[in-house]
Order: structure tokens, then sequence, then C-alpha cells
């Protein structure tokens, strides 16, 4: 089974609210966005977003640029139908990230939680940073969460990548300065407490 056919899969027989991954609030990432980008002009993409609410989030701060995309339309769709009349203020995009074409500087904030860590081929991985390089902003801020090093091996039936902070920026290289990094401890809807590592970077300003 592709990827695609997996998370259509994933969103046509489960409930958002009903994966792991869902958070009533993405307050984490709210909080490391706005602290990095407190310009509501800022040009965020929102990488694997899907049914998440930190879309909602960044609408209620009045940002006004947001992108969201996922490889899973059905997660696009329940995000605008919960959305309704404000999914006009959003750009939805249903492709993969390794394959998008995204034009250069065209992003100023790039956020993934829980995309990453699937890349569990190291190719898969290098093509991911190159389209952050080429996406992102001279000095661009990146957010990636991943699973911690001491977190699930397995999720939604695939292998993942688990990572310390240290792990995890060495993936992009030592001209993305690591800012901040944290630790959450996520719980489940089931009530499973799941470690993550999040980590903010700043893009090279070229």
């Amino acid at each position: 089974m592709d990827q695609k056919t997996h998370w259509d899969s994933v969103y046509t027989t489960k409930a958002p609210t009903d994966v792991s991954w869902f958070q009533p609030e993405a307050s984490r990432s709210l909080a490391l966005i706005t602290a990095a980008a407190p310009d509501r002009a800022a040009r965020i993409l929102d990488v694997g977003g899907g049914a998440s609410r930190l879309v909602d989030g960044l609408l209620d701060l009045a940002y006004s640029r947001v992108t969201v995309l996922d490889i899973a339309e059905p997660a696009l769709q329940y995000a605008r139908q919960r959305l309704g009349a404000r999914s006009t203020l959003v750009t939805w995009r249903a492709a993969d990230v390794l394959t998008a074409t995204f034009a250069p500087s065209s992003v100023d904030v790039w956020h993934d939680r829980a995309v990453f860590h699937f890349l569990v081929e190291a190719a898969d991985r290098r093509r991911y940073v190159e389209q952050v390089r080429g996406a992102l902003s001279p000095g661009g801020t990146v957010v990636v969460a991943t699973f911690a090093d001491d977190g699930p091996l397995r999720c939604s039936g695939l292998d993942v990548a688990r990572y310390s902070a240290d792990g995890l920026h060495n993936e992009f290289g030592e001209d993305f300065e690591l800012l901040q990094s944290e630790r959450e401890e996520h719980r489940t809807p089931s009530g499973a407490v799941q470690s993550f590592t999040y980590c903010l970077c700043r893009g090279p300003a070229r």
C-alpha cells in the first residue's frame, strides 16, 4: 500500500479525534510559532496538518497567510468542514511533501508535527530537507516535532524514526541554527503517553 492510500484509509476509517496524534489544542506549536514569527502576515506552512486544529489557533490569532498541506485529502476535508466559512481564509494543498512543488523562498515558517518521523529512509529525509531549503525564506523558521528517542517505535501501523533534539537538528545541518528545543508528553485519546521532541530552528540566511 502506498503512502497516499494508507493515509486516505486512516482518515476514512477513523474520526480525526480518535487518531493517536490528536490534540484538542496545538498549544506548544502555537507558542513556538508566535514567538518566532509575531508578524501576522508571516507565510506559514503546516506540513501534514490535515485535520489538525493548529490552523484554528492560527486563525484565532489573526495569522492571514496559512497553508495546510497533507497527503490525505479526507483529512483536509475534515478541517475545512470544521472551520466552515473560515476555511476560505486558508490555502489547502493535497500533496506529498516530498514531491510537492514549492515556490522558492515562499515560506516564512515551516511547521511539521509528526510527519518527519515517518521518513525512515535516509533518501527521503534528505529530500525533505531539500524541500525545506528551497521553500524557506532567508532566515525563516522551522518548527519540527517527532517522537522522542524514548517514544514509540511504530505509529499507525508504520515504523518510525525517533530523535533527541541534537539528532533531529543534525538531520537539517549546521547552517540551521537550533534556537530552542522542548519535550512534550502527549496523551493520546486512548490514554497512552507518547514522548515528543520539538525543535525550533532558524534557516540559512543565504
